[in-house]
């Protein structure tokens, strides 16, 4: 191991370029591999920003170079040269045009084999790649996401600051209150038998905030959930946290449109026009079959139940005689994909998403082939087709049933179909604002109705005299911003009337003594008078996956959780010993093999 005394960087490995060349330059990084030709060497170097050759000839001091033959993979080296132009240019890199002739080398620090190689990485299972994440985040890729994701948090503190918003943090231990998913508790070793809870939001604090008159804040909140894991989900999140008072929805709107400007601009010099369109949540449900709608694509759901009560096929009927209705949508030249094979493959996928079925119309030849042909009278196929505009090459899917099953089917039908067909374009970013959401959503498992949003979501005006009436007619001041059938941010404005917002309390089951043990402050607190106030949350995180063109929130998180929510490097959740649970005053108790 050698020291760096004396040697201090000059440049970072991947900033350097042609117009340097002659310069003496000293470096720091990792070597990405080794070629060994003889009377030559190369060694790529690596560190955050990038790759650049080293080279070593016959000119070489002979100490220097039977180093750099010693050298191999993930070595950490200090190098000192002078920048020459390379005979063989490599256009694939930034620093390809150049290389660095060495005149000294230091080997910081050895590495033994690394179970993978990192200029591979995506190759190598997730399992590995996450046990040894420190070796996997060197990958150039994954580094570029990281520092991505850094430049969105800097851009939007930068953004915030500018329009007049105060960074406030708010507490991470606070009081377990129902926001929509399981909370992780933290256990008090000072008051034994009480919980804390992580915050699934800084939601409540927020709102006191603006009580307290702080009237513009931001936070990068860190957020927590106990829920099932997917590839846009992780237990841990980050939010660009919001609150505004003395406006309305549609300054809040416009206040993240300009975030969402600037920062498209700045990341990826793409200037997103505005303002955003906005989307009802009726009309997306309808037309898209999703309150997160990706509208890059077509292939729209269109309501044939007028058509369909005329004939005398017994499924579609019963359907719309129970209150329901049926709906299709239009695979545009996609009958020569969708073989019979594959056809019932989606009937499958279909059915395990809720539906009963999947009707279908598949025009291949001269005449169209109907799964439900033989219930049809003469001209109603032809009507049929007419109707929903198919033409010959094209597949006609329909499911039939009650309306928000039929439509959320048909919109995991439309994503699925374009996947295979692959019509949704690269290089779109579809940024759309999704309106007057519903207030209450009911729970078929329960038989209750919940709130969509948060019980602290302020319903429309025209809607108030409904909540005891008819809960399905009620709809917030809430939107959602999407990208590209993404959901990026919930928002809302906020209920400020106390005897509103324990009404909205008891609307929802609970009892006033379980509202006063789990919100009593916060309603107490708008006796003291409350300014008109609301904001959002925008994923971070999901923000990042999306400009880095990821698949995975794991790959713009630089120590993300398994699907089981565990930590495979450091081993997290682990056992603790019985000192601390005794500290804690809790008992685990054995479970049976």
């Amino acid at each position: 191991m050698e020291s760096i005394r004396g040697l201090k960087r000059t440049d970072f490995c991947g900033s350097l370029r042609l117009s340097d060349a002659g310069r003496e330059v000293t470096l720091f990084g990792w070597a990405q591999r080794q070629r060994d030709l003889g009377n030559l060497i190369f060694i790529d170097l690596r560190d955050r920003t990038g790759i650049v050759q080293l080279s070593f000839n016959d000119k070489t001091d002979r100490g220097v170079f039977e180093k750099a033959q010693s050298v191999r993979s993930e070595f950490v080296l200090a190098v000192k040269g002078v920048i020459k132009e390379r005979e063989s240019k490599n256009s694939e890199l930034p620093t390809g045009d150049i290389e660095v002739e060495a005149a000294e080398l230091r080997i910081v620090s050895k590495a033994q084999t690394p179970p993978f190689e990192i200029a591979k990485t995506d190759a190598v299972g997730d399992e590995t790649t996450l046990k040894y994440r420190y070796l996997a985040l060197r990958n150039e890729k994954l580094t570029q996401n990281i520092i991505m994701r850094h430049e969105i948090a800097r851009i939007a503190r930068e953004y915030f600051y500018e329009n007049g918003f105060i960074e406030i943090e708010t507490p991470m231990m606070i009081k377990s209150t129902p926001e929509g998913a399981r909370d992780y508790v933290v256990p008090s070793r000072i008051q034994n038998g009480k919980f804390y809870a992580l915050p699934q939001s800084p939601q409540i604090y927020k709102q006191l905030l603006m009580v307290a008159g702080f009237d513009r804040y931001i936070q990068l909140a860190r957020c927590f959930r106990d829920e099932d894991l997917r590839a846009d989900r992780q237990p841990e999140f980050t939010q660009i946290d919001l609150e505004m008072s003395f406006v309305d929805t549609d300054d809040i709107m416009e206040t993240a449109e300009g975030f969402i400007k600037k920062l498209m601009h700045e990341t990826l010099d793409i200037d997103i026009p505005s303002p955003l369109p906005r989307m009802t949540y009726a009309e997306a449900m309808n037309s898209y079959g999703s309150d997160k709608p990706d509208t890059r694509f077509g292939m729209l759901i269109q309501d044939i139940s007028k058509w369909a009560k005329t004939t005398d096929f017994a499924v579609f009927r019963s359907a719309i005689d129970e209150g329901g209705s049926v709906r299709a949508i239009v695979a545009k030249n996609a009958a020569a994909v969708y073989t019979r094979k594959k056809i019932d493959k989606l009937t499958e996928y279909a059915k395990g998403i809720g539906a009963k079925g999947l009707a279908y119309i598949r025009w291949a030849e001269d005449a169209p082939a109907c799964s439900f042909g033989k219930f049809l009278k003469d001209g109603e196929l032809e009507a049929l087709l007419e109707t929903v505009g198919a033409e010959k090459g094209d597949c006609v899917f329909i499911v039939s049933g009650k309306t928000n099953l039929a439509l959320s089917v048909l919109g995991a039908l439309r994503l699925a179909i374009a996947k295979e067909l692959d019509i949704i374009p690269d290089g779109k970013w579809n940024y759309l604002w999704i309106t007057e959401m519903p207030f209450f959503e009911y729970d078929e498992e329960s038989g209750e109705w919940v709130a969509m949003h948060h019980p602290f979501t302020m319903p429309l005006e025209e809607c108030i005299e409904y909540l005891d009436s008819d809960k399905a007619s009620v709809r917030a001041k809430a939107f959602d911003l999407v990208l590209n059938g993404v959901e990026l941010s919930s928002g809302s404005m906020r209920i400020t009337d106390c005897a509103l917002q324990n009404k909205m309390f008891e609307l929802l089951g609970m009892e006033q003594e379980e509202i006063d043990a789990k919100f009593g402050f916060l309603v107490e607190a708008y006796k003291y008078a409350s300014p008109p106030h609301g904001g959002m949350g925008i994923g971070l995180d999901r923000l990042a996956m999306l400009i880095c063109g990821a698949q995975s929130l794991r790959d713009v998180t630089a120590f993300p959780k398994m699907q089981n929510a565990s930590e495979l490097m450091s081993g997290a959740p682990s056992a603790i010993d019985d000192i601390q649970l005794g500290e804690l005053g809790i008992e685990i108790s054995a479970k049976e093999e």
